[in-house]
């Protein structure tokens, strides 16, 4: 007997079916693809523009002003001007192609995601890629991170709009690439799940984890294989010799988390100042501030760029505690200044920065203090780092792991979870948003209004909503048959169950009816030929846990809803939940 052709397939017009998890699994693969390759290309042109505008692969590492071996004449004067001809490059770039590229690309990307249905612009990816490039090469003081995340997005959203996924998997597709992109970035697959899942998905449903997972292993393999395995920062291994160190450690996330809500608050208001300030086209704005970031960048060569060669210095111990505290304050002001201005990078690495400086500072302090328990200032540093971004991003999974990851320091795990914890929880004290979603707040966008309406979900139930069991189908029944059974109920689809009455997936009238018409021996078609699966929820469930469920495949009528045995006892239809919502608003 011939068989009808594979009810999920890639059709003439490019649609993919969202029951078909192997096809999501498939397409999270090429997302990471993408995002794998897109992450060294970025890299790449980073620090062949760093070279090109400054004449050294990292002009942060510096500390007596070369000269640039173009302008040898203009001795290390030249540097001034670098950031202005970046500006000139950059600023021109963004304006014409793309503004949503300016900045630090993060909650453009969480915003898409919430609110836009993934959709990102194609152009993007390559605007993005560019003008980091150009802004960290010509020594905008800001990181890779968000740049990465902004590119890898744009690339699976493209992906996801050129075959046609449906709407609902569009996010989570987008969300694959920015996981991909952090893991290939920093080496750091575990990372660019959680950052992916926690930031800008706000959801760790089993699906969701599958696809991210995925794309995250994927892009860390493509980067892995051409740029290496090695940890993103190589630091010998700290310990923590006395348990009353964990009371500094407390301490030193209680202060990191104020540190990191101070950098965000101080970050808009230099934003502010220069929308005040500036009154002429917005495309020379980046060149007409840069020469006042090429000043600092004179006074502080330290400030050039992402300055990873200065944070692993401060770790190592390599700075007397003012001059850490010099770098911490010139750190913020730097990188705030690049974001006002118009420049294009991400803000994770400035956390990184600012977090080195304050843990190495508080443990030289301590270990002056307090010399008999003989202190590892380094591992205080380590420890920041991930306090401060905890406290500006309030991502206390992401960075623990990232930490972790970027290091290697699994010694000190305690004492940063600790930290991060705390951080996380004085950020949540003295600020309503983070870094990222405070950007979109002073748009008149606020993200948590969802987030919030889905926590009063949290207390109904779906058995409180369900409909009745509808009429099941048999495996056995024949498919013209169950196509009358599907249009005499009046609904789009029927639950398939086996001969003992458990749940085996359902059939749609669409796929009956294709079947039914390209198969030369329909008349013998049955049920199980033409049934696919779709997921399902338990009667006990909160309604706020099943919303990712309803949203994340193609479940256009809604849900069946099986008790404990598997069998068929409800169904949840959109329209329920929808009113269900509503009335919580």
């Amino acid at each position: 007997m011939t068989r009808p052709r594979p009810l999920v397939q890639w059709r003439p017009t490019l649609r993919v079916a969202g029951s078909d998890r192997a096809t999501l699994m498939g397409l999270a693969v090429v997302a990471g693809v993408l995002s794998g390759l897109g992450a060294v290309a970025f890299r790449w042109l980073v620090e062949h523009a760093t070279l090109l505008l400054s004449g050294q692969a990292d002009y942060a590492a510096t500390t007596d002003h070369p000269s640039h071996p173009w302008l040898p004449g203009l001795g290390g004067w030249f540097v001034i001007l670098v950031p202005v001809i970046g500006g000139l490059i950059y600023g021109p770039l963004v304006h014409r192609f793309a503004r949503e590229a300016r900045g630090h690309g993060v909650p453009e990307v969480m915003y898409a995601i919430q609110r836009k249905g993934g959709r990102i612009a194609g152009k993007v990816a390559f605007v993005k890629a560019v003008a980091s490039a150009v802004t960290i090469g010509s020594g905008g003081s800001v990181g890779r991170e968000g740049p990465i995340v902004q590119i890898g997005s744009a690339l699976a959203s493209s992906l996801g709009r050129m075959v046609r996924v449906p709407g609902a998997q569009l996010p989570l597709l987008v969300a694959c690439g920015a996981a991909g992109g952090i893991a290939a970035t920093f080496n750091a697959p575990l990372a660019g799940v959680f950052f992916a899942l926690e930031l800008l998905l706000g959801s760790f449903a089993v699906g969701s984890f599958a696809a991210v997972v995925i794309a995250s292993v994927t892009a860390s393999v493509i980067a892995r294989g051409i740029l290496g395995n090695e940890a993103f920062l190589v630091l010998p291994e700290f310990s923590v010799g006395h348990v009353s160190e964990y009371a500094i450690f407390a301490a030193l996330g209680l202060v990191a988390g104020a540190l990191g809500v101070g950098f965000s608050k101080v970050l808009y208001w230099f934003e502010d100042a220069a929308d005040r300030i500036w009154r002429g086209p917005e495309w020379l704005r980046p060149a007409a501030g840069g020469l006042l970031l090429g000043v600092l960048v004179f006074v502080l060569p330290q400030m050039y760029g992402v300055g990873y060669p200065v944070l692993e210095g401060a770790v190592m111990g390599e700075y007397v505690v003012p001059f850490l505290l010099v770098l911490l304050a010139a750190k913020v002001v730097a990188t705030s200044l690049t974001i006002a201005i118009g420049g294009s990078g991400g803000v994770f690495a400035p956390s990184l920065f600012l977090g080195a400086m304050l843990g190495a500072a508080v443990g030289q302090a301590a270990d002056a203090v307090l010399p008999g328990l003989d202190l590892s200032p380094g591992a205080y540093a380590i420890v920041g780092m991930a306090a401060v971004f905890a406290g500006s991003s309030r991502a206390p999974i992401t960075a623990v792991l990232i930490l972790f990851e970027l290091t290697g320091e699994y010694s000190v795990i305690l004492p940063l979870m600790l930290a991060v914890v705390i951080a996380t929880a004085t950020s949540s004290l003295l600020s309503r948003d983070t870094i990222y979603t405070a950007k979109l707040r002073r748009r008149g966008i606020d993200l948590t209004r969802h987030a919030a309406r889905t926590a009063r979900l949290a207390h109904v139930q779906v058995r409180e909503l369900m409909a009745p069991t509808p009429p099941t189908l048999a495996t056995g029944t024949l498919a013209t048959l169950a196509a009358q059974r599907i249009l005499a109920a009046g609904r789009s689809s029927l639950p398939v169950v086996s001969d003992d009455g458990l749940y085996v997936g359902i059939v749609t009238a669409d796929a009956a009816a294709r079947a039914l018409a390209d198969d030369d021996e329909a008349e013998s078609l049955v049920v199980a030929d033409v049934s696919q699966w779709r997921d399902h929820i338990g009667p006990e469930e909160a309604l706020d846990g099943v919303l990712d469920t309803m949203l994340g495949g193609d479940a256009d009528d809604g849900l069946p809803v099986l008790d404990d045995a598997g069998r068929v006892v409800g169904w949840l239809g959109h329209d329920v939940v929808l009113k269900a919502v509503t009335q919580t608003a």
